[in-house]
């Protein structure tokens, strides 16, 4: 089967998505093709016992993310608040803590020395997320080192440094000596600062959607109506480098399709796995071999109720030791029951990765209990989702870069070839790495792709 079109999309997550209805909504003709038999991409809602929606990928969405909350508003979504009361749990080393507010009564050196590298970290966020962070004054320093070295440079105490570690795996799915310097200042500068990435009150984790994430991609697919091909992987893309020549996009599915303009809006490691015709330019190729994706296995654990509450606790957890080291309320909002979200990062899920099912699951209910005491021992439900093992994501929560990748092949993050064009989360330049960076990239490619198409 053969379409012709203006433009074809390849990947209907938010970004490619939001790209074909900006393109529709200006005249273009378009064809979304997406691999799985569902939209979303690294959204994904499944459900909890009595039929609640519950996310087992991406779901937080904050206030200072205007392109999520604009088009939640858009779609007629509402959003409500992720649960905050209580007091917090953190374990940091041997050391036990529960408290208030946005971090525990640490040793005052430790509390000293990490408030020290938070500023360091966002004065040089600042600058780098100022411009292209390729053109950024430090940028070849900060490039040639990892975000481990950087950190061992400035913490000064142990203390310190478990704490950005447990950050680094929080907000990156990795660890710090797997990423460039300079990536994670951009990311975090991208944000407006560390605040921003780790708060819940204000921050990035302050509100969810109600019905689940994975509605805005439902909904936008529903506007797009028949223009969402579904289960037809793309395999090859035959483009020529005069712009007037256009593609021709061929998918494993047997579809071909004719267009004057391409959006790759797939993960980078993925985009490196269709065949170009003719090969694309060597910058470009570089740079999605050096961007490999974080490692997430996340697991929502549901209970009859929200029993950590009546304790007078918020449901939010995180330790230095414990591989669960990062635990969210996540009850639903119908409060059907009590929902317990946690992540195995970096490290933590390749181990756990390899082991058995019913050994990873002792492993996540133990640190549970250790936790939140024996009440969390028997749950109703246990729901986890290795992002590592989805064919077409290959890893979560999105990719980053390896140190020299920027400085060197930077400006090919974004730069169209030809009629091809890139969007995703990882090309935005605010609120890189989430919904928001997604939307701003879709809007983005659009914007490109209208200027071409208006052009005789």
């Amino acid at each position: 089967m053969e379409k012709s079109v203006d433009a074809v999309i390849v990947g209907a997550g938010v970004a490619g998505l939001v790209a074909a209805r900006d393109l529709v909504r200006n005249g273009a003709d378009v064809l979304v093709l997406e691999a799985r038999d569902r939209v979303g991409g690294r959204l994904l809602n499944e459900e909890l016992p009595g039929g609640a929606p519950i996310e087992v990928g991406g779901q937080w969405v904050g206030p200072t993310q205007h392109q999520a909350m604009e088009l939640i508003g858009e779609l007629g979504l509402e959003t409500y608040p992720t649960y905050d009361a209580g007091e917090h749990i953190g374990e940091l080393g041997a050391t036990r803590y529960q408290y208030t507010g946005r971090i525990p009564k640490l040793n005052p050196l430790v509390l000293a020395d990490i408030g020290q590298t938070q500023y360091r970290l966002n004065r040089i966020a600042r600058q780098v997320a100022a411009t292209d962070p390729w053109r950024a004054p430090r940028a070849e320093g900060l490039d040639r080192q990892t975000f481990d070295t950087w950190l061992r440079r400035t913490a000064r105490t142990t203390g310190g440094r478990a704490f950005f570690r447990l950050v680094t795996e929080g907000v990156f799915s990795a660890e710090p000596e797997d990423m460039s310097a300079l990536w994670a200042a951009f990311y975090v500068g991208s944000a407006g600062g560390l605040a921003p990435l780790i708060n819940v009150v204000d921050g990035a984790q302050q509100d969810r959607v109600v019905g689940g994430s994975q509605r805005l991609a439902l909904e936008l697919a529903q506007e797009l109506a028949d223009r969402v091909v579904l289960e037809a992987p793309v395999t090859d893309i035959d483009w020529q480098p005069a712009t007037t020549s256009g593609v021709r996009v061929t998918t494993r599915s047997g579809l071909t399709v004719h267009a004057r303009r391409a959006v790759i809006a797939v993960p980078p490691p993925l985009a490196a796995r269709i065949r170009f015709a003719p090969s694309l330019p060597g910058d470009r190729d570089q740079l999605v071999q050096r961007m490999p994706m974080g490692r997430v296995i996340k697991v929502n654990v549901a209970y009859d109720e929200p029993f950590w509450r009546h304790a007078g606790l918020s449901g939010q957890a995180n330790s230095t030791h414990r591989p669960f080291g990062t635990v969210f309320d996540n009850t639903p909002h119908d409060a059907s029951c009590g929902v317990l979200v946690g992540f195995l990062e970096g490290r933590h899920a390749d181990t756990g990765s390899r082991m058995d099912p019913a050994e990873r699951r002792a492993q996540v209910i133990n640190d549970l209990v250790g936790y939140f005491g024996p009440k969390a021992r028997n749950p109703l439900a246990y729901i986890e989702r290795d992002w590592a093992e989805e064919e077409y994501s290959r890893g979560c929560y999105g990719a980053f870069t390896a140190p020299g990748t920027l400085t060197r092949f930077g400006p090919a993050l974004r730069r169209p070839v030809g009629p091809l064009h890139w969007a995703g989360t990882e090309t935005a330049t605010r609120w890189a790495g989430y919904i928001d960076g997604a939307a701003e990239s879709g809007h983005r490619v659009a914007n490109e792709i209208l200027a071409k198409l208006a052009c005789p």
